[in-house]
């Protein structure tokens, strides 16, 4: 993991210690901080999270503020035009999805952590198969795995 972006569910996980997988975005946001692994924030999930709670509430002095920028904008069309939405999943809902795959593409940011396995990891799981996209999605659903900040690799002793 040389990267990271953080969708709009790791950040209400992170901030709300009654949400289910809180333990886990704790213990990935404190994982980042030690590693030095840059936390990438995009516009976009500040947006989607300041609808319900002030972003203010968080420690933005460890994350990196991602704005939405032209080759972010270009790169998104591209990816829409290649990979069609699922019917059953909300237009705007994945619209939003597919900008933040295209701004992990552009910043070629390794790793995205989200709650959202039925849309945001499904589609950055199609990029990268297609070969749209190389981020990989680590979902809070699963634990805190320190696998992903060593290349995959587990410790054989605890």
């Amino acid at each position: 993991m040389n990267s990271v972006l953080l969708d709009t569910s790791f950040l209400i996980s992170l901030s709300d210690p009654t949400r289910a997988h809180h333990a886990a975005a704790v213990q990935y946001y404190k994982e980042c901080v030690h590693r030095q692994v840059p936390m990438y924030l995009s516009t976009i999930v500040i947006s989607e999270f300041q609808v319900k709670q002030a972003i203010n509430d968080l420690p933005l002095r460890n994350f990196v503020v991602l704005p939405f920028n032209v080759d972010h904008a270009m790169r998104c069309g591209l990816i829409s035009r290649s990979m069609a939405r699922d019917p059953q999943d909300d237009r705007v809902r994945v619209k939003d999805d597919f900008k933040l795959l295209a701004q992990c593409d552009c910043e070629s940011i390794s790793h995205l952590i989200s709650e959202d396995a039925s849309t945001l990891a499904k589609y950055l799981d199609r990029a990268r198969e297609t070969g749209l996209a190389p981020t990989k999605v680590v979902l809070l659903r699963e634990g805190f795995d320190a696998a992903w900040f060593e290349n995959g690799q587990t410790r054989l002793v605890p």
